[in-house]
């Protein structure tokens, strides 16, 4: 039996490191997806796609969550059903392995509330951004205090591609000149 971990953000500037951390090491095998947007099929993301070209009969599939294996609770019961119907056993953290007819009805529920979850923090996320919006045309700030709506910069992007290209540097040592992190160098330079 092998264990294989499936890791999955949905932006280039998260890091499934909190995933790793969580669900611990001892993996024959570990497979991401990095900047993939959870409404990507899970069949379509390159490292899910790898990962299905991986297993075999008898495999144990790790994720962190439930919503990490779909973009929606029929795309993730697709998913579990045909991992199922290969004989892989599919173990989410903090619940277990999920095997068999009981553990499909547990995961139908499961893919339910999550789904139920993401909108009702969708639904959150756009009354946040019409209160911040009103309150900084309104006063020049935003409800929290803050004078634009998107996440300040780290660093000038322009300072930051500028002084990579002109040393040649990798992301790593413009990282460390700027004081960021490499993925918002990334995020800068790409």
């Amino acid at each position: 039996m092998r264990r294989i971990a499936y890791f999955r953000v949905s932006t280039t500037d998260q890091s499934i490191e909190s995933q790793k951390t969580a669900m611990g090491g001892n993996f024959n095998r570990v497979f991401t997806d990095e900047g993939v947007s959870g409404s990507v099929l899970a069949c379509k993301r390159p490292g899910f796609g790898d990962l299905l070209k991986y297993i075999d009969k008898g495999d144990v599939v790790c994720v962190y969550s439930v919503d990490r294996l779909g973009r929606d609770a029929i795309d993730v019961q697709t998913t579990v059903r045909d991992l199922l119907a290969l004989g892989v056993t599919v173990d989410v953290h903090g619940l277990g392995p999920i095997a068999g007819d009981a553990g499909k009805i547990i995961l139908a529920v499961l893919a339910q509330v999550a789904e139920g979850e993401k909108r009702k923090i969708n639904e959150r996320t756009a009354a946040g951004r019409v209160t911040a919006r009103e309150h900084l045309e309104r006063t020049g700030k935003t409800h929290k205090g803050k004078t634009s709506m998107g996440r300040p910069l780290e660093a000038d992007p322009v300072a930051v591609r500028k002084w990579k290209a002109e040393n040649k540097a990798s992301l790593s040592q413009t990282a460390k000149q700027f004081g960021v992190s490499v993925s918002t160098v990334k995020r800068y330079t790409h």
